[in-house]
């Protein structure tokens, strides 16, 4: 008699809402005087590959336009930080290096005069446009001669050019900086376990990376560059490797922190390495889309669980994509990947500008969330299918960013003091809602949803808190 009174009670709760058509209910609290990691910036990388797209390809005009669309807060989406390959990567033009002048020991033939082509006139534009903009210095090799194979493609550096090799970080720096372009922070190698390839790389070992960082600290610290040295710059897959390199305690001081890719591990490395160094900070600095996975909703919802949510909820101060554009064919290639997709395609033949699913799923971050924004807490619904995270802007302005993996729609309840407002999420979709830190504020809500029907579209409708 008890099972079938309890049946009949669950069949009362049931039967209505089945027939009332509405979905469940998720509550979301927020709470902006928990706070957490300071957030330095969104964006990607301006590879020689995407630099000559846009200053090549592009008339004066339409490169202005595409220039606003990436870094402008008002129309774009406010890219605010640059990782910069120091040198040749794999989307290159050619290989080189600052110093390719052979047994250079004083670096005095050191040149960025490739980069005062087009990349470095296309970062001053993109300070000019956002201010707040940093960068971020990533070698993809040492220079051939320094490393025992004499191959950019392969080797490691020289035992005994590791000092000379501090020298050429710190006259990059010093030579960015003569540009008006600060340079905020530097990686010591670009995936350092990655070698041999078919493009420039180079192996540092844990002792290595340790080794480098040491003697880069010691030089900035010398000449006053207050530049941060930050390791790894590889996957997620190998935390105790850079849990090792900051146990160094000779390297330690001269370390700001650990870089991470999205390659191969669980984002859930990042905070490995943060609870065995709570005073080491965390960048997530690469991940690229590509022809392996063209279906834009599927795109959207892996981005912004897995990087936006994933890695800021893991205490990342950076989200970065790798090339800011490709073109058709997902060039100009350099010996690596082979079908990699930019934020944007820039079409070699017509000019035409395409915005690829990465434009939209950095746009829900980097257009609300500025330097200096602080992670605040929200509610932790990561294993469901509703995902979210919460930051507060210097200027008090809140914006929470909300995904929807779910085949249908999903009713949020937003609760903050003692106010709350409710809204609808579409299927596979995302949402940023901004708000003013002051009592029945209005709600402003940009939508991109799956099926492409919404792409970062600021929505008509008037929501405001009440009691």
């Amino acid at each position: 008699m008890k099972i079938i009174t309890l049946i009949l009670l669950l069949l009362t709760l049931w039967i209505p809402w089945c027939y009332s058509g509405e979905p469940p209910l998720v509550n979301i609290d927020i709470d902006e005087t928990q706070t957490f990691q300071e957030m330095d910036g969104f964006g990607a990388s301006l590879t020689d590959s995407s630099a000559w797209l846009l200053y090549h390809i592009l008339t004066p005009d339409e490169q202005k336009k595409v220039m606003a669309e990436l870094f402008s807060y008002e129309t774009g989406i406010g890219l605010s930080y640059l990782r910069q390959p120091m040198g040749a990567s794999d989307f290159a033009l050619k290989n080189y290096t600052y110093a390719d002048t052979p047994e250079d020991d004083r670096l005095e033939h050191f040149s960025i005069a490739y980069d005062e082509a087009y990349i470095i006139p296309l970062l001053q534009q993109a300070l000019k446009i956002n201010p707040r903009l940093q960068i971020m210095g990533s070698p993809w090799s040492a220079p051939a001669w320094m490393k025992e194979s004499n191959d950019l493609n392969r080797g490691q550096l020289k035992n005994e050019l590791y000092a000379l090799y501090a020298d050429y970080f710190l006259k990059y720096v010093q030579a960015y900086a003569a540009k008006g372009l600060p340079i905020h922070a530097i990686t010591l190698q670009n995936e350092p376990q990655h070698e041999p390839c078919s493009y420039p790389c180079m192996r540092m070992k844990v002792v290595d990376q340790a080794k480098l960082a040491k003697l880069i600290g010691e030089r900035f610290q010398k000449d006053r560059i207050n530049t941060k040295i930050v390791v790894w710059d590889h996957n997620w897959d190998n935390p105790d490797e850079v849990i090792a390199i900051l146990n160094d305690h000779q390297a330690n001081p001269y370390i700001a922190g650990s870089a991470f890719h999205c390659y191969a591990g669980d984002v859930s490395a990042q905070s490995k390495v943060v609870a065995a160094h709570p005073n080491k900070e965390v960048y997530f600095t690469e991940c690229s889309g590509g022809g392996w996975s063209e279906d834009f909703a599927n795109n959207l919802l892996w981005d912004v669980s897995t990087l936006v949510i994933g890695t800021t909820r893991h205490w990342a101060k950076t989200v970065l994509k790798w090339n800011i554009a490709l073109d058709e064919n997902s060039g100009p290639q350099n010996g690596g990947c082979s079908n990699c997709r930019g934020v944007i395609t820039i079409n070699q033949h017509t000019g035409q500008v395409t915005k690829n699913v990465e434009y939209y799923s950095l746009g829900h971050i980097s257009k609300f969330v500025r330097p200096g924004t602080k992670r605040i807490y929200s509610t932790n619904l990561s294993s469901g299918e509703i995902q979210n995270v919460a930051f507060i802007n210097p200027d008090g302005l809140i914006a929470v960013i909300v995904l929807n993996t779910a085949d249908n729609e999903r009713m949020l309840k937003m609760h903050w003091k003692e106010e709350a407002f409710s809204y609808t999420l579409p299927s596979h979709s995302v949402a940023t809602f901004t708000w003013s830190n002051i009592l029945n504020s209005t709600v402003s809500i940009w939508l991109t949803t799956g099926d492409q029907k919404q792409l970062l579209e600021k929505q008509r409708e008037s929501i405001k808190f009440s009691k």
